[in-house]
């Protein structure tokens, strides 16, 4: 049976002064993936997708050049839309998230709706799933929408009660039989 693993960008330099989108991962971030990208799990990975976003490159390119594969983008696996408030100090950043994920129907502060997003980043994995049909498939994306498809997967209301506790974890799905064969796991030690 094949499967699917989401997989979370690890940890990033935050710079207020470039856009969140066009951060980069952390020497930190680095190590952790390519611990993971070394992992027996992920030897059988046979595609590798990945978000717009640099931090996401990042993290598809170490699985990708550790697994001797290409890397393909899908501009729909991209985190929820922030731009409306860009850079924010982490308390402010987490009482906004939490509120996006409480009021999905709404747009925090012009943020994305959750419900939005959520659909969005369903699409995007419904038509990798659908290129994809005999592979092992490897996405990196982000914690947030990964969180949206997550709940959508379990068929569960929008909640950050599914969120990953940190950056960089990954969650697998067997596409076949349409469950979830595990929840967020660390993709490697802090």
């Amino acid at each position: 049976m094949r499967h699917v693993f989401f997989i979370t960008h690890p940890e990033v330099v935050v710079d207020p002064g470039r856009l969140v989108p066009r951060w980069h991962l952390s020497d930190k971030g680095i190590a952790r993936m390519k611990t993971f990208a070394a992992s027996p799990e992920m030897q059988a990975i046979s595609a590798i997708w990945s978000s717009d976003e640099t931090k996401a490159i990042e993290a598809a390119g170490i699985l990708a050049s550790a697994l001797g594969l290409p890397s393909r983008i899908h501009a729909d696996l991209h985190e929820n839309d922030r731009s409306a408030t860009g850079f924010l100090p982490p308390t402010e950043f987490e009482d906004l998230a939490h509120q996006f994920f409480a009021n999905p129907d709404v747009s925090v502060r012009g943020w994305e709706r959750a419900i939005d997003a959520q659909r969005r980043v369903r699409a995007a994995f419904e038509a990798i799933i659908a290129e994809e049909p005999t592979r092992d498939i490897a996405i990196v994306a982000h914690g947030g929408v990964g969180t949206l498809l997550l709940c959508h997967l379990i068929g569960e209301p929008i909640t950050r009660a599914h969120d990953q506790l940190f950056q960089g974890h990954y969650w697998t799905y067997a596409p076949e039989t349409q469950t979830l064969v595990h929840p967020w796991r660390p993709i490697a030690p802090r």
